[in-house]
């Protein structure tokens, strides 16, 4: 979707082409728009609701420029932001839903398995976009109950002031090398983020629990929230991360100290950020038309890490999502409830409470 196909005739031509690629737009209990109508009606509509309310889960950033970008393509419409963790979002949402008292109209968050369960409670709006034909099946409920933004990884992260290249890891047995010992790793809590437990659980299931004695012998460092792990790399006060994401260690902030590389030998964990809209939010059109937009080639080609869309390549220099050796079952893996309750005493047991507060965005540098 082209920054002109919200405009007059480009938009007609953009409706066009999607109902002749078999797409539509479908609104719960209503018939399917008539083709020229979808874009131009949602919009009039969600003017005339004048705002949204947007969960973002993770560092605010991202979510600032999709609402930036969403309010320049569509004048009229103020996006309100509430940002943190997913599962501290989550609750919020919960105690909302309980109350029947909703606030928030469209969220994105890593925790799928909380769009499963608002399914299945009849609380997510079953919708299917003019955008939605786009996105990857993979990445996408059937029904339209969530739908993936964007393609994230669990990846390698290090300062290259102070690392050698010969020295960067291959595997996550080559953090277990004394030259890391004393504080130089740096990682989230995995019992405090459901992506981090998940990449733990993947190394453990390939190195065995020996790994994690050996890890917990070089006396790593932890902290609350993937921007400070790139953070603390980029400031010379870690050395290196097998717990980085793409999007964290890129931060203009880190000015370019914070370097990314991928596994060689081992498998890189993948996690999607999902979209959903609530069935009963404040303002359902202007919801609609926000994830439309969330959905776009514009926004996909300008929101860095992988976009789900098949006809967006990955920016960035990084090489598309399915070159690399994933562990794509994150999905399966947290909604067995059971596995990941046990795996979150095991891990607490070795590394003891969690402490301190998220970081979620940019922290000032000392002397700045």
């Amino acid at each position: 979707m082209s920054s002109h196909e919200f405009q007059g005739g480009p938009r007609r031509r953009f409706l066009t082409s999607v109902l002749a690629a078999g797409g539509a737009a479908y609104l719960p209990g209503c018939a399917t728009l008539a083709p020229a109508d979808t874009l131009e009606s949602l919009y009039a509509a969600a003017r005339r609701e004048g705002s949204i309310t947007y969960y973002g889960g993770g560092p605010i950033a991202a979510h600032r420029q999709a609402a930036d970008g969403f309010s320049k393509m569509f004048p009229g419409i103020q996006v309100n932001i509430a940002s943190g963790n997913s599962n501290e979002l989550a609750p919020r949402i919960d105690q909302q839903l309980a109350a029947r008292k909703l606030e928030v109209d469209v969220t994105l968050l890593q925790t799928v398995q909380d769009f499963d369960r608002w399914k299945r409670a009849g609380a997510m709006a079953l919708y299917r976009g003019p955008t939605y034909g786009g996105v990857h099946e993979a990445f996408k409920d059937a029904d339209g109950g969530s739908i993936g933004v964007r393609v994230s990884a669990i990846v390698y992260a290090y300062n290259g002031s102070l690392l050698a290249p010969a020295d960067v890891p291959k595997s996550a047995l080559d953090f277990l090398h004394p030259r890391f010992r004393g504080g130089k790793i740096i990682s989230n809590y995995p019992h405090d983020d459901d992506v981090s437990l998940f990449n733990y659980h993947t190394i453990v299931q390939k190195y065995g629990w020996k790994w994690m004695d050996g890890l917990m012998a070089n006396q790593p460092r932890f902290i609350r929230g993937h921007v400070g792990v790139a953070e603390e790399i980029a400031r010379g006060r870690a050395i290196a991360s097998f717990d980085a994401t793409v999007a964290t260690a890129n931060m203009p902030t880190n000015k370019g100290r914070t370097k990314v590389s991928f596994p060689v030998d081992d498998l890189v964990p993948i996690f999607t950020l999902r979209c959903g809209i609530f069935k009963d939010c404040p303002h359902p059109n202007a919801a609609r038309l926000f994830e439309a937009w969330l959905l776009s080639k514009d926004y996909q080609a300008s929101a860095g890490m992988w976009p789900t869309r098949a006809d967006v390549p990955a920016t960035g220099g990084l090489q598309p999502i399915t070159s690399y050796r994933l562990a794509n079952n994150f999905r399966e893996f947290v909604e067995d409830e059971a596995l990941v309750a046990d795996l979150r005493k095991r891990f607490e047991s070795y590394i003891g409470p969690i402490k301190g507060e998220p970081v979620l965005g940019p922290t000032p540098e000392p002397g700045s």
